[in-house]
């Protein structure tokens, strides 16, 4: 999963939170994402791209980190 954006992520399905950690070191939790959305996620050819289009444009968030 090479990104320049995204470092890495994970799902929590019991909250439907996805975390994501950015290259910069930055954590953010985005609240509410279904797991449908979670999968065209995971299958985008740009996670950087997807998460600025949809996540981002859709759901709410809290930085962590």
């Amino acid at each position: 999963m090479p990104s320049s954006v995204v470092k890495d992520y994970r799902y929590f399905p019991e909250t439907e939170i996805l975390r994501i950690v950015y290259q910069s070191g930055s954590v953010y939790d985005y609240q509410r994402v279904p797991s449908d959305i979670v999968e065209k996620f995971k299958a985008a050819r740009s996670k950087g791209q997807f998460l600025n289009a949809v996540i981002k444009q859709r759901f709410r968030f809290r930085k962590i980190k």
